[in-house]
């Protein structure tokens, strides 16, 4: 028997015999919403969506939040990091992240990676160095805003300058990767035996028992002098070299610019080293939304730098999922996942969109429906022909375009 007449007949109630899409969904002071036991509300507060979840969500999408305020801060003389990796946010399989602070005089030590690095600063100055694969060195300094990317096994360093030393974000090519697992110079020498050490460099094998024992990983050190001294000493006979591992993200023009916001988008057509990862750093402002999109190339790996935020990501069978975002948050989308991002706060949202890829890529949904034949698009959406030729005819990257 239908609902209908179940209803009629007595054996359901008028309420059991709506549709699901007829019933009233619950609101936050709906006693269906309530959550008499105990409860964290400060978490609560932060979580709107999870909370009391939009209508339109319908679950079992796999958790895409992760918080580096729940990291491990791993604390040292001369700074700390904590990460974000695939054991604390199981999706994200293609890309990790370091948060690192840095001293005046705080250095990252010596080292290279398994995994490429990109990095954004996130606060104050810090010099990084590194050699190319002709042994020719690099050394140049780094201030809010500005990126570096180091290929893997490429050595390199990070010392924070003055006045305040430095943070910066550090994204690598391989969700499994740990800040843990890299070489670094001193874990090496502490296991090196003297008399190697000593035949290696030339050396007597008594200057070679002053090695540190064990790593350093971050260490306070001396401020660095003036950065064109330190660049003459590293050139040595062979030079400096042509490659520039630094970009100056100020200097980069604005890739797509509209009354919602901002993107600028930089891969290896613009940052020639960053040859794994392709990024776009995006402002979106109050009652602005980064567009219902996806991207056909890769996963995305997101950190939110400053404003509050929420993201739907769409799969397949029907499923939705919710979550908000604040500063210092990692979100992540699966590849081709349909997706946004909409301001919910009363200041700008910035956030990076960060892509293991040379290049990024994005599809957005008004330009597939705009370039698709129209009665077609009418067919599927029950909308009318003035609805179709209001929406956006090419991407738009953030909204309101106009």
């Amino acid at each position: 028997m239908g609902s209908a007449a179940l209803a009629a007949a007595g054996l359901v109630s008028a309420t059991d015999a709506l549709s699901q899409e007829q019933r009233p969904y619950p609101t936050k002071s709906d006693r269906s919403a309530s959550a008499p036991g105990p409860t964290n509300p400060p978490l609560d507060a932060q979580n709107p969506d999870s909370n009391l979840p939009p209508p339109t969500d319908a679950g079992g999408v796999q958790t895409f939040k992760y918080s580096f305020a729940l990291s491990h801060k791993r604390m040292q003389e001369g700074g700390w990091s904590r990460e974000v990796t695939v054991r604390e946010l199981p999706v994200s399989k293609s890309i990790a992240g370091v948060d690192m602070r840095l001293t005046a005089g705080g250095v990252r030590e010596l080292h290279w990676h398994t995994a490429a690095e990109w990095a954004f600063m996130l606060y104050g100055n810090a010099r990084i160095t590194a050699i190319d694969l002709d042994g020719k060195s690099f050394v140049s300094d780094v201030t809010e805003g500005d990126l570096w990317y180091f290929p893997t096994g490429i050595p390199h360093s990070i010392q924070g300058l003055n006045p305040d030393g430095a943070e910066f974000l550090l994204v690598f090519d391989d969700g499994n990767f740990s800040e843990y697992e890299t070489v670094l110079l001193t874990d090496w020498m502490a296991h090196t035996s003297h008399d190697v050490l000593a035949t290696n460099f030339g050396v007597s094998e008594q200057a070679m028992k002053q090695m540190p024992k064990r790593e350093k990983f971050i260490f306070q050190a001396v401020v660095p002098g003036p950065l064109t001294a330190d660049q003459k000493a590293a050139a040595g006979s062979l030079g400096a070299t042509s490659l520039d591992f630094a970009f100056r993200t100020a200097q980069q023009p604005v890739s797509k610019r509209t009354k919602g916001g901002e993107v600028r988008i930089i891969d290896s057509s613009k940052f020639k080293v960053s040859t794994t990862i392709a990024a776009a750093l995006v402002t979106v402002h109050p009652g602005g939304i980064r567009e219902l999109h996806w991207h056909p190339n890769a996963d995305e790996w997101q950190y939110y730098v400053a404003g509050a935020g929420r993201m739907t990501v769409f799969a397949t069978g029907g499923r939705a999922r919710t979550m908000d975002f604040q500063a210092g948050d990692v979100g992540y989308v699966q590849k081709t996942l349909p997706h946004y991002v909409q301001n919910t706060g009363d200041t700008d949202l910035r956030f990076l969109e960060m892509f293991k890829s040379s290049v990024y890529q994005n599809l957005a949904l008004a330009e597939w429906l705009t370039h698709t034949p129209p009665d077609l698009v009418i067919a599927h959406l029950g909308i009318d022909k003035a609805t179709l030729d209001t929406m956006p005819r090419d991407e738009v990257a953030v909204m309101p375009e106009k």
